[in-house]
C-alpha cells in the first residue's frame, strides 16, 4: 500500500460526522444473500460508524466491531451503545481463532492488504465459514449522477475493486450479485457524501471548500437536484461472498 493510499485510508476518522450522516444504507435483499443461512456470531471487519452493524444487529445476531479508526469507532459506539467495538484491523483481528461463523467487510475491502487479511481473515472464521463483501457503488447510468460523480477530482479504488474482490484461498470461488437500488436524501447530504470520501478529506483546506462549493452550484442547477428538497440517489449494491474451505 502506496503512502498515500494510507494516508486516505487513515482519514476517515476525521469526517466521522460528515460519513454517519451521508453515507448510504444497505438494501435488506442484499444483507439475505450475503449472510450464509445459519450464521449467528458474526465479525463486522472495518465497520467504520457501523452503517452495516446496524442491519446484522437489527437481525438478532451476536455481532462484534473491528474498526481501526478511533473516531469512527466513536460513532459506531455512541449509536449502537450495546455492539462491542474493539480497535483492530483486517490485518491483526482481535478476536480468538475459529470464533466466528461469518466475516462481512462493508464499503472498506479495497483498503486491506489481501496478502495478510485474507488468512487473517480464515483465522477467525469456523470451519466452513463464510466472507461477505458489501459495495454500494454510485449508479452513472442515471445521467445526473454521471454528471456529479464527474464533478470529483478522482475516485477511490472501490468500485474496481467491487468487480474483481482479492480473496483467493483458503476461501473458494466467490459468488456475485449486483442490486440496482434508490435511496432518498438531501442536498445538504450529498455534499457531506462527497465530504466524507477519503480523496476529499486529505485535499488542501482551499480545494476542499472550493470543490464543495461547486458541488453547491451544480446541485441548484441541475434540473434533477434544483429545488428538491429530497434526492432520489441511484445505486448498486454489489456483493461478493466466498466460503472457508478445508478445516
Amino acid at each position: 500500500m502506496s503512502g498515500l493510499t494510507q494516508t486516505r485510508a487513515a482519514s476517515f476518522g476525521a469526517a466521522a460526522d460528515a460519513y454517519e450522516r451521508a453515507r448510504p444504507s444497505y438494501p435488506e435483499a442484499a444483507i439475505d444473500w450475503l449472510l450464509p443461512h445459519g450464521a449467528r456470531r458474526i465479525l463486522d471487519l472495518g465497520a467504520g460508524t457501523g452503517k452495516l452493524t446496524r442491519h446484522l444487529q437489527a437481525r438478532g445476531l451476536d455481532v462484534v466491531a473491528v474498526e481501526p479508526s478511533e473516531g469512527m469507532r466513536a460513532q459506531l459506539s455512541h449509536g449502537l451503545p450495546d455492539v462491542p467495538v474493539l480497535a483492530g484491523s483486517a490485518e491483526q483481528i482481535p478476536l480468538n481463532d475459529a470464533s466466528v461463523d461469518a466475516v462481512v467487510v462493508g464499503q472498506a475491502w479495497h483498503w486491506f492488504d489481501p496478502a495478510r487479511a485474507v488468512p487473517e481473515v480464515a483465522r477467525v472464521l469456523k470451519p466452513g465459514g463464510a466472507l461477505g463483501l458489501i459495495w454500494n457503488i454510485r449508479d452513472r447510468r442515471d445521467p445526473w449522477m454521471d454528471a456529479f460523480s464527474g464533478l470529483e477530482p478522482e475516485h477511490d479504488n472501490s468500485e474496481a475493486d467491487s468487480e474483481n474482490p482479492r480473496v483467493g484461498p483458503p476461501f473458494g470461488p466467490a459468488e456475485r450479485f449486483d442490486l440496482p437500488w434508490r435511496q432518498s436524501t438531501t442536498p445538504a447530504a450529498l455534499i457531506d457524501l462527497l465530504a466524507s470520501r477519503s480523496y476529499v478529506i486529505v485535499l488542501p483546506q482551499a480545494e476542499r471548500a472550493a470543490l464543495l462549493a461547486n458541488v453547491r452550484r451544480f446541485l441548484a442547477a441541475d434540473p434533477s437536484t434544483a429545488g428538491k428538497a429530497e434526492i432520489s440517489v441511484p445505486y448498486v449494491t454489489r456483493c461478493s461472498r466466498a466460503q472457508r474451505t478445508g478445516g
